[in-house]
């Protein structure tokens, strides 16, 4: 009889738990970015170096309609699956032409359905390669966006080592003969609001390894010192500010560039007050990549997020998890680069010699 009433008062016990202890329901959304490898129009443009891509050098309508059609694949399916059903609410590109190809992006039948906008500003970059950011503008409300330039200088005999020593690849970092500055990729910075949230986002494309990773070092973390800077003016603002950075660095996450001048920690706990979180520290540490070279991955692409984002308190939008999307139609198959991100090749477009990245960011739903 007694263990009649235990039993009895026993699952009394766990119902009454239960209506304390229910699953919370979240809303989920998406932060992406992707270097799309040189999406270029066919159009010959005398202010830049684009000749490579013109149908007098195979760069002919029906390869950029292919690249188009590629990138119009990957980057609604990015950081899908179980959990997520809806394409990036915002994403970050680099290596954009103009903001043509983007207007031609966003028009591919397979973005139609997701009601892309854009940002863009031409950059001073010698190639007139760009970054932009696209959203949904029925999630995402932009209230301010800017590019802020990257200014930083070499003088002759370094410009003369540098094209002595020129890793292999076409992002080459050349300075104005006179002025002696680099001119590089500035940085795109947005706020706007997520589903009535302010957050602010900033898009990068740090300068290349061009005259050896070394020697290039110091314009990188010019990079990171201006991103910092953007990031402290603000937190100045709101010292609660909610900021994504993203981009292609063209460093990993232990290079000086993001853990001394960005000063991004890659564990959550040691992230203090105005700091910056980078979950893709611990990736690159297993081995993770998003590019190939020599046989050897690097986790250059990134995404990183300022400490009210982590914050064990938060409330409105906080971080999840974040990925390298890297599917199986995005990998070479076959041949020399077996295994590497399928880029261009031989004439045929290709997707990119880089793999996008991601966040999950989670809002309870009360």
């Amino acid at each position: 009889m007694k263990m009649k009433h235990f039993l009895a008062s026993f699952v009394m016990l766990f119902v009454v738990n239960q209506g304390f202890t229910q699953a919370k329901n979240f809303k989920i959304q998406t932060i992406a970015f992707y270097n799309v490898e040189n999406l270029f129009d066919t159009i010959n443009d005398p202010k830049i170096n684009d000749d490579e891509y013109t149908p007098t050098r195979g760069w002919t309508n029906k390869n950029y309609r292919k690249k188009l059609d590629n990138l119009s694949r990957v980057i609604p399916e990015i950081g899908t699956g179980e959990n997520q059903k809806n394409a990036p609410v915002v994403i970050g590109l680099c290596e954009v032409e103009n903001r043509g190809v983007l207007e031609d992006l966003i028009k591919h039948p397979k973005m139609v359905p997701h009601g892309y906008s854009i940002i863009h500003f031409d950059s001073p970059d010698g190639r007139g390669i760009d970054t932009a950011l696209l959203y949904q503008s029925k999630y995402f409300t932009p209230t301010s966006y800017t590019n802020v330039p990257l200014l930083i200088y070499r003088d002759a005999e370094e410009q003369k080592k540098s094209d002595e020593k020129e890793e292999e690849g076409d992002d080459k970092t050349v300075a104005d003969t006179k002025s002696k500055r680099v001119y590089t990729r500035d940085q795109l910075l947005v706020t706007g609001y997520l589903d009535g949230e302010e957050i602010s986002f900033i898009v990068n494309h740090w300068p290349s390894r061009s005259g050896g990773e070394k020697r290039s070092s110091p314009y990188r973390e010019a990079a990171g010192r201006l991103n910092r800077q953007i990031i402290d003016s603000l937190y100045k603002i709101n010292p609660n500010a909610k900021v994504i950075t993203m981009g292609d660095l063209n460093d990993g996450p232990m290079n000086k560039s993001v853990k001394k001048e960005l000063g991004a920690k890659g564990k959550k706990s040691d992230v203090k007050e105005f700091g910056i979180y980078n979950p893709m520290e611990e990736m690159s540490k297993k081995g993770i990549g998003t590019l190939a070279y020599r046989d050897s991955w690097d986790l250059f692409d990134q995404m990183m997020l300022t400490e009210p984002l982590v914050r064990k308190e938060a409330t409105g939008w906080m971080y999840w998890k974040a990925g390298v999307y890297n599917k199986p139609f995005l990998v070479q198959k076959e041949g020399r680069w077996k295994g590497y991100p399928l880029r261009n090749s031989n004439g045929v477009p290709g997707f990119s010699d880089h793999f996008p990245v991601y966040v999950y960011l989670i809002k309870e739903v009360r």
